[in-house]
């Protein structure tokens, strides 16, 4: 997930046709009693498993020693139900409720992912990456350490828990789509009946205060669509042109069109960015290639605008280039959709993080943020809530994916504790 400034979505921003909460909607607080100093005493393990994680990264959807070092800590805690993915190094580990309730115990699952990504890691930590050219540069090192921490809590505390909780270790959230594909695969069923709501979070080096969370209702992170388009042309020698069919200032021209498409084609309150980010073309200034590829990427927040986006860009690629009688293809790749706060899920999850951490730990966003997270695919099931966690160290400017880029440590008994309180205090909260 990429970290970027914020940009202005508007008030006119779609969301979830999701009821306010009433004004007497109130936590099960006894329950909270106690967990952040739970959480603060296992922070030197929770460092343990960070660093571990760190110096070992791995890419995409196969990560053996990732999965390794999550499984030999659940398997102390006895009484989990564990499995592993059978087409990706995934682990969902299941922990029921023993508290007293009448009735069907609700469902909720809590996420952390662990892939790492292919960055040349510049930190100088004293357990930085021992393999060259992988980084744990997205922080998610830290947010497997803040889910088994969640774990072990909700496990001390298995005779105070109402819910069955299903802790969901996802590899490939960065552009493998492990969520996709752990959905698929019935990580929502892993109870034995669907989940009823889900939370995740996510830390950021640069931005955003260390150790205060944030989030909002509604759109919270842009949906993401790419093209990977050719434009098939026909070679020939540069001084001939007419002879040929040029690819390439065909493509330069969709290329601009693009961004005249997005801003005079929607409306400023509900944005699209469209950036280009690699193009090719030939092998020589003196030869006319037969074709030229370029890759598009499309951020937008909302279903509505997907829908519309597939359409234009398709027909504007082709309409230029049918206009100087060439002829261009492209394919999709898999999307991320809006990640997207049900309204209510957000008001718990606002409510948890002060309950547990005091009233300055949450603050809510204004607008939402143009990166993507593959989160998105478990919000589009079923209601939750997304968090962003605040893990700058001093001043720092290097955010996720630098390859200087590092997290503040202290903020991971404060995800564990928030995640752990989510599944806590949710069967009591009404609304």
């Amino acid at each position: 997930m990429n970290d970027a400034p914020t940009i202005n979505a508007g008030a006119n921003s779609p969301g979830p046709a999701t009821p306010a909460p009433a004004a007497d909607a109130a936590l099960d607080t006894p329950a909270l009693s106690g967990l952040a100093t739970g959480a603060t005493a296992l922070a030197p393990e929770l460092v343990e498993l960070r660093r571990e994680i760190h110096r070992q990264p791995e890419l995409g959807l196969d990560l053996p020693l990732t999965q390794a070092s999550i499984l030999r800590r659940l398997q102390d805690l006895d009484g989990l139900e564990i499995t592993t993915g059978s087409r990706q190094s995934s682990v969902t580990a299941v922990l029921r409720g023993r508290a007293p309730y009448d009735g069907e115990r609700p469902v909720i699952l809590l996420r952390g992912d662990m892939d790492a990504l292919p960055v040349l890691e510049e930190t100088g930590l004293d357990f930085s990456s021992a393999v060259t050219g992988h980084m744990h540069a997205c922080g998610h090192d830290l947010h497997v350490a803040g889910l088994y921490g969640a774990a072990r809590l909700l496990h001390d505390r298995r005779d105070d828990l109402v819910a069955d909780v299903v802790f969901m270790f996802q590899p490939g959230e960065e552009a493998y789509h492990g969520a996709r594909y752990m959905v698929e695969d019935g990580v929502l069923q892993a109870a034995g009946r669907r989940v009823d709501s889900a939370y995740g979070l996510h830390v950021f080096s640069a931005t955003y205060e260390s150790g205060v969370f944030y989030s909002r209702p509604g759109p919270l992170m842009a949906g993401c669509e790419e093209f990977f388009v050719t434009v098939h042309g026909a070679g020939g020698h540069g001084s001939l042109p007419h002879l040929g069919k040029d690819p390439v200032p065909v493509a330069a021209e969709i290329i601009v069109a693009l961004q005249t498409l997005v801003t005079r084609g929607y409306n400023v309150f509900d944005p699209v960015v469209a950036t280009v980010g690699r193009l090719e073309a030939g092998t020589a200034g003196n030869i006319i290639p037969d074709a030229a590829t370029f890759d598009i990427s499309l951020r937008l927040f909302s279903p509505e605008n997907k829908k519309k986006l597939l359409v234009d860009v398709a027909r504007l690629v082709e309409g230029i280039a049918s206009a100087h009688g060439l002829t261009a293809s492209y394919t999709l790749a898999p999307d991320y959709p809006v990640t997207i706060n049900d309204d209510v899920e957000h008001r718990f999850a606002q409510d948890t993080v002060q309950a547990l951490l005091g009233d300055e730990s949450f603050r809510e966003l204004e607008f939402p943020m143009p990166g993507s997270e593959d989160f998105s695919h478990v919000l589009n099931e079923v209601p939750g809530a997304f968090l962003v966690l605040g893990a700058r160290i001093g001043n720092s400017q290097e955010t996720n994916h630098s390859p200087r880029a590092d997290f503040d440590e202290s903020v991971l008994p404060k995800a564990a504790a928030v995640l752990a309180g989510l599944a806590l205090a949710r069967p009591g909260w009404s609304c």
